[in-house]
Formats: C-alpha cells, structure tokens, sequence
C-alpha cells in the first residue's frame, strides 16, 4: 500500500527537511532533492511506521476491550447483606 500525502502536507514537510539540512548537515537540500528524498522516505520508512501504527492500535483496543467486563459489569453480589 503507497502512503499518500497531501501535497499542502508535503509542502510542509519539505520545508522542515530542508531547515534540518541547513542546521544539520554540510549538503543543501534543494526543493528536488527533498522531494526524491520523501518520496523515499515514504515508500522504505513509511510502511514501516504505519504497521507499527496498526499493531500499536490494536493492542490498545484489545486492553480496552479485554477490560469491558471490569468497566461496565456491576457485581450483583454488592447488595446482599450478610
């Protein structure tokens, strides 16, 4: 699956690629450069993230989901009295 990112975003992101290449490294970062360079980014890096995204999602809905019974069951031993 290609990750697709608006071009308003892209714009964004270049700028920052290219700020961080003028404080960080001795090579400009011209617009085309930057571009080949998300573009890459976006199809080694991308995946990557956005499946550890996923795993990460679903590990906290199966936590909130396995706790159901604790959040919302209300003991029906409570008003007994002894």
């Amino acid at each position: 699956m290609a990750i697709e990112i608006p071009r308003e975003k892209q714009q964004r992101l270049i700028k920052s690629m290219r700020e961080y290449f003028d404080r960080n490294m001795e090579e400009e970062l011209g617009d085309l450069k930057a571009m080949l360079l998300l573009d890459f980014c976006l199809k080694e890096i991308g995946p990557v993230v956005y499946n550890q995204a996923i795993s990460d999602a679903q590990a906290f809905m199966a936590e909130k989901v396995a706790d159901l019974d604790g959040s919302l069951y209300e003991s029906e031993d409570q008003g007994r009295t002894r």
